[in-house]
């Protein structure tokens, strides 16, 4: 099914440096469009795309232990799922006009919907600390535009599959005795994986197998026999494009450290002054757009009841051979 998805066929990546372009791309769109907008101060306070970058990579530590404490306990696939939104949608959008604490929650939200892991709204703002009701209007309100900005592809293929059918396909066709224990090995690479790149460069099955090889290195057991005539058949092309890719899929999770907390203070601090006040649930602006949204919203409705309640009457008065009053 991957191959045919949308997935493959919109949001994955040839390198780091195609991924990095339309990150920057995203961060001019946004000063070009705002910098006269902003006084001297916020013009001065812009992130350039690597601060933005930083910044991503702290929320994605903080996206992670979310789900991690999550109660009750979130299944891999919401796990997966979100980080590909959130990686999504910030290939071209930039964090000064989305503040990622915001977008990463409805991520979540959202994913636990496409996976079907039930959770009420309430529930789930149960997990987050502080203004509870305001993070429930925040993810609400977030929603449809985290939809938008991801096309509406919202099926997302995940490595667990791919690893499940791996172990099945070991335990038949391999000399290894116990598959089993290499589970532990499994999730610890793809729990580091969550905080790069990969889900963007490379296919799942081929994240599943980067992660049981490197487990299978962690419990000193030896599957390449199995990798190159029993999978591959012996064919020489495939094997070198398969072991440069997870040669960099278990390189690139060798850094897994939250960026200091100091350089963070300082770019919320910069942040905080220079981001788009239309989309700043604190900002008055804000609040009186979400007001006109919601007068927008009653009068269509009252309008509709109108509408409906004219034809009842119509109706009615044809029923009864007698000429509808005006409404």
């Amino acid at each position: 099914m991957f191959p045919q998805s949308s997935q493959r066929r919109n949001w994955m990546f040839k390198d780091e440096s195609e991924l990095q372009s339309l990150r920057v791309a995203a961060n001019k769109k946004f000063v070009d469009e705002f910098k006269s907008r902003l006084d001297t101060n916020a013009q001065q306070a812009m992130l350039s795309a690597e601060e933005e970058k930083t910044l991503l990579r702290f929320y994605e530590f903080q996206m992670r232990d979310l789900c991690k404490r999550f109660v009750p306990p979130m299944p891999k696939a919401v796990i997966g799922c979100a980080f590909n939104y959130f990686k999504r949608f910030y290939l071209n959008n930039s964090v000064m006009n989305f503040h990622p604490k915001e977008i990463l929650v409805t991520c979540v939200y959202l994913a636990c919907k496409v996976e079907e892991f039930n959770v009420s709204i309430g529930q789930f703002v149960a997990n987050i600390k502080g203004d509870r009701e305001k993070a429930a209007d925040i993810i609400i309100n977030n929603e449809l535009q985290l939809m938008q900005q991801l096309n509406y592809h919202l099926t997302i293929h995940n490595p667990f599959r791919p690893v499940e059918g791996f172990l099945i396909d070991i335990k038949v066709r391999s000399n290894l005795k116990n598959p089993e224990k290499l589970r532990a090995g499994i999730d610890e690479l793809l729990d580091k994986l969550y905080l790069t790149d990969a889900c963007l460069l490379y296919s799942p099955s081929q994240i599943a197998l980067a992660s049981i090889l490197h487990s299978a290195s962690k419990n000193q057991e030896n599957l390449d026999l199995y990798v190159t005539q029993t999978l591959l058949g012996g064919d020489p092309s495939r094997l070198t494009d398969l072991i440069e890719a997870v040669r960099k899929i278990r390189s690139s999770c060798k850094i897994n450290e939250p960026p200091p907390r100091e350089v963070i203070k300082n770019l919320e601090k910069r942040l905080e002054v220079c981001r788009n006040e239309e989309n700043n649930p604190d900002s008055q602006v804000y609040k009186e757009r979400m007001a006109e949204l919601v007068e927008d919203d009653e009068e269509r409705a009252a309008r509709r009841y109108a509408k409906v309640s004219r034809k009842q009457a119509q109706t009615e008065a044809q029923l009864l051979g007698v000429a509808p009053l005006d409404t």
